[in-house]
């Protein structure tokens, strides 16, 4: 669980993305003079032929991106925290005004995922690490003054976050699974004294988080999330530990999202699904429970909001076909305002200055990585805080997405964004198709930072889809690949494979399949269903077999994936997981597989990388694995993900490209 008030970076954006190879020659020569890219002591290729070490000048200016996420405000002066990467991991930053130098406050091998000040006169910072990719963050604060590092937590094998402060600001809320290591139990701690730390609440799942503290922070508002579908709220008693259900349950299955006090304490402030397709914003009343939806006329889902210190005014994002727009509410007349301008793009990780007046956030854009960003609440004006480099890239000339759809085997109209390249590439042009992960998850048109180089270099369209699973497109819409329906989402594919011949700037004999984690699941489901009609597959700690999978992640969140997966422990859904697994169909795979995988995953371990490598080898397939041994659910750390995404490049020229010839610009 992140600390909140970080927007999600793309990690498979940074894993997939591929820049390209030098010409045929060159590589030879290269090959012949033994200058080669050699991988570090953490990485393990089996496979993966020599990568010319050429490449790297030739790919450079796409692998030198950088990005920014707004983390928090500064309790007392106009200046932010951002998380930003200046070595091979990204780290806390503190910037003092809008453009003015980024000035590193953390220095560790491992990244910094997130972080927030002491709000009362920011003396230190709370921040989570991992080691190596296992997910089993620890929080750690740093003080202001000194710069020293203290661990808060356990510092064992135990998951710890979703840091909430309390009102008065001396007290933190977070979850835990130290006691058993599956079970999500509540804590409350004075970060400067971690002797304080007491357990609030003992629960059962790993689904529990603290959305807010009541204004008198007597209170603790919290979620329990048992899956997409399917939330509820409950207000616990600090003191007692004593827990009281907000949101009973109905026959209906409710989502319930970002959730705050309003500034009484007398109600909540909530994104809820009760009622209608998408998640809107509304107010519930804790004494009558009464829910008022407040956009009913949008027909999209309320993504995220939160709350001046005031309770006066209100902002919220909404998810409008994968496009971010931006709100502001008076929550005394309930008015809201759009706010124009933003690019358009991604936005999260609001967080209002202590005063009130001023927003802050991050956006990501196709043309821009992510960046800091601010609203002045009385005048609507934006200002950026960071300019993210670029690696050299004009970024105004890179091509921007469209919308596009077709229709799957059912009648059901699937979309996705697609990404042509320049119009000095004639002719039709190779295809990389990219699955998202999750499943509960979209592909938006944010920045592809790598992936840029197979559009520009390579002339290669890119098409991200949203099958069905995906969220943003209504709760009906995110069920229907649930249990025994999963392979309808692998026929969404196959319906997009039917479209492609259709248009004619796209080269169906030409085409590519690549996923990370649950897109990983789809490649090796899309490898073994449709061979035929695609030339190679790249899978990124995708799930080989729901029911080893399902038996061998983290137990923690063991039962969140059952409700979207199936139970495995029941004979019936384990005889279908064992039939349709692409482990079990891996004999149909012809077509040349890339796996990559982090050996600490918790939530794919590598056994399901390496039981799907080792069976397409029997069968005699080209496969390439590359396993990093010091990274978990995707490459962090820039050094391994450089080599991957070398190796990539390889894997795309010689497999999806055929004659490397053909690779270079014309």
């Amino acid at each position: 669980m992140p600390i909140p008030r970080l927007a999600a970076t793309a990690a498979f954006a940074v894993m997939l993305a591929a820049p390209a190879a030098a010409p045929a020659a060159a590589q030879r020569a290269d090959s012949a003079a033994g200058r080669t890219i050699e991988p570090s002591a953490n990485l393990v290729a089996d496979g993966v032929p020599a990568i010319p070490a050429r490449l790297a000048d030739e790919v450079r200016r796409y692998t030198e991106y950088r990005s920014a996420g707004f983390a928090d405000w500064h309790p007392t002066r106009r200046e932010m925290l951002v998380v930003t990467r200046f070595g091979n991991t990204p780290q806390l930053h503190h910037v003092r005004a809008p453009g003015a130098a980024r000035t590193q406050l953390t220095f560790f091998e491992e990244p910094v995922a997130g972080g927030s000040w002491e709000p009362r006169a920011g003396r230190y910072v709370v921040f989570g690490r991992d080691v190596g990719g296992d997910e089993f963050t620890q929080l750690y604060r740093r003080d202001a003054a000194s710069g020293e590092v203290a661990l808060l937590t356990d510092g064992g094998r135990s998951q710890n976050g979703g840091v909430a402060w309390s009102t008065a600001g001396d007290r933190i809320a977070y979850g835990s699974t130290r006691r058993n290591g599956a079970d999500r139990d509540l804590y409350v701690m004075d970060p400067a004294d971690p002797k304080t730390d007491r357990r609030v609440l003992e629960v059962r799942g790993g689904g529990w988080s603290v959305s807010d503290w009541s204004p008198d922070d007597r209170r603790l508002l919290v979620t329990e999330f048992r899956s997409v579908n399917d939330s509820r709220l409950w207000l616990v008693d600090v003191a007692s530990g004593t827990k009281t259900l907000v949101t009973p349950d109905t026959a209906e299955q409710t989502a319930w999202g970002s959730a705050r006090f309003d500034a009484a304490g007398t109600g909540l402030w909530v994104t809820s699904d009760r009622g209608g397709e998408f998640r809107r914003l509304a107010h519930l009343d804790l004494a009558t429970r009464r829910l008022v939806p407040l956009t009913a006329d949008i027909p999209w889902d309320v993504a995220s909001l939160e709350l001046t210190r005031d309770g006066r005014t209100l902002a919220f994002t909404t998810n409008e076909n994968g496009v971010a727009k931006l709100y502001l509410l008076d929550t005394a007349t309930r008015r809201r305002r759009a706010v124009p301008g933003l690019p358009i793009g991604g936005v999260g990780g609001l967080a209002w200055r202590p005063d009130g007046g001023e927003l802050g956030f991050t956006v990501a854009t196709a043309r821009s990585p992510g960046d800091a960003w601010s609203l002045d609440a009385r005048t609507l004006k934006l200002v950026r805080w960071t300019e993210s480099e670029t690696g050299g890239l004009v970024t105004d000339s890179l091509p921007l997405p469209e919308l596009v759809g077709w229709t799957s085997f059912d009648g059901r109209e699937i979309s996705g964004f697609l990404y042509r390249p320049p119009a000095r590439f004639t002719g039709r042009r190779p295809v990389i198709v990219s699955i998202h992960g999750g499943p509960e998850s979209q592909s938006t048109p944010g920045f592809i930072g790598r992936w840029n180089y197979f559009l520009n270099e390579l002339g290669v369209a890119l098409l991200f889809p949203n099958v069905r699973g995906s969220t943003g497109y209504g709760k009906t819409f995110v069920k229907l690949d649930n249990g025994t329906d999963r392979l309808n989402s692998v026929k969404d594919i196959g319906a997009l494979l039917d479209w492609i011949p259709s248009q004619p700037g796209l080269d169906s004999a030409r085409v590519m399949v690549t996923g990370g984690s649950y897109g990983g699941y789809m490649t090796l489901a899309v490898a073994t269903t449709y061979d035929a009609r695609i030339r190679c597959a790249l899978d990124v700690v995708g799930i080989s077999h729901l029911g080893t999978f399902l038996r061998n992640t983290e137990s923690y969140r063991r039962d969140l994936r059952r409700a979207e997966y199936g139970d495995e422990r029941d004979p019936a859904t384990r005889a279908w997981m064992d039939r349709t697994a692409p482990l079990a169909n891996a004999a149909r795979i012809t077509k040349p597989l890339f796996v990559v995988q982090g050996a600490n995953d918790p939530r794919v371990p590598r056994s399901e990388a390496e039981q799907m490598v080792a069976t397409v080898k029997r069968n005699g397939t080209p496969v390439w694995y590359l396993l990093a041994m010091d990274e978990g659910h995707g490459f962090r750390k820039k050094s391994n993900a450089d080599f991957q995404f070398y190796a990539t490049v390889a894997f795309v020229r010689e497999h999806l490209l055929g004659d490397t010839r053909q690779a270079a610009i014309p």
